[in-house]
């Protein structure tokens, strides 16, 4: 099994603690770190809507709360296994891939489970930055 392998089966096994009662849509993201450290996250869903956050930015906000070690991959599975949605829709949503840029560079890959591998760059070309 590679190493994309180990992180999409560590973002699917995350995805079953998903709390999406309002969409039954869950996501699960696994990060991966320079130093080998994995961060998983899970969609988690409010009644306010507004309030709900991703799954990739729980999995990044945990990492970057544990340690400043450099992302180097992150892997994301997105909605029910037998789901009859177009395999290239499933990505990561605006906020998320604005977030991701913050903390991945832009080379570094993006494995989306059942669709297939972006560099951040390709999510998004032409991100917000301050710097």
């Amino acid at each position: 099994m590679t190493s994309e392998d180990k992180l999409i089966e560590a973002a699917r096994a995350a995805k079953e603690n998903s709390y999406s009662p309002y969409s039954k849509f869950p996501v699960g993201a696994a990060v991966l770190l320079e130093d080998g450290q994995v961060f998983i996250g899970t969609n988690i869903e409010n009644a306010s809507y507004g309030l709900t956050c991703c799954a990739e930015r729980v999995a990044l906000f945990s990492a970057r709360t544990a340690t400043s070690a450099k992302v180097s991959a992150i892997a994301i599975s997105i909605g029910h296994k037998d789901e009859l949605l177009p395999k290239t829709s499933l990505v990561p949503c605006g906020a998320c891939r604005q977030v991701m840029s913050e903390f991945l560079d832009p080379e570094t890959p993006v494995y989306v489970d059942g669709n297939r591998s972006f560099t951040m760059a390709e999510l998004l070309p032409h991100s917000f930055k301050l710097r």
